[in-house]
């Protein structure tokens, strides 16, 4: 009798996955449509999500639930407000969006825009699933 394959913290593996916030829709979801395929440890799938994933075996399909601080507290010191002129006019500003920045050690991130008026722009700097509760299925399709 042979074990099954199962996924390690450097396998390239395919699957069908999905992730939504407690209560709500799904943020993203592979369920219905084609899978993905991702290299583990490379920085391809959020490393909360790679945890939840090693050990399964390939043809399992199973559902974590996430605590709220899997991608970090909310932290409101992180809701910044900055001068609109910091903005070159070509960038389409608008609540609900976001905007690419760099952090001071020249890593780029996004920033999602929580308002704006003719003076400033209120960013928050936040992961978009700090402090959310997330529920994340997957099921392991092959490992490569």
């Amino acid at each position: 009798m042979t074990s099954a394959v199962r996924v390690t913290p450097a396998s390239h593996i395919t699957l069908h996955y999905r992730l939504s916030a407690t209560g709500d829709r799904d943020l993203m979801s592979t369920f219905g449509g084609n899978p993905a395929t991702f290299q583990l440890g490379a920085g391809q799938l959020a490393g909360p999500l790679e945890a939840c994933l090693v050990s399964l075996a390939v043809g399992e399909r199973k559902r974590f639930e996430l605590a709220r601080d899997a991608f970090g507290a909310r932290r409101p010191e992180l809701v910044q407000r900055v001068r609109r002129s910091d903005f070159p006019e070509e960038i389409a500003l608008a609540p609900g969006g976001t905007v690419e920045l760099v952090s001071p050690e020249g890593q780029p991130f996004t920033a999602s825009i929580v308002s704006l008026d003719e003076a400033s722009v209120t960013l928050d700097l936040n992961h978009p699933l700090a402090g959310r509760a997330l529920v994340f299925e997957a099921e392991i399709l092959a490992v490569l």
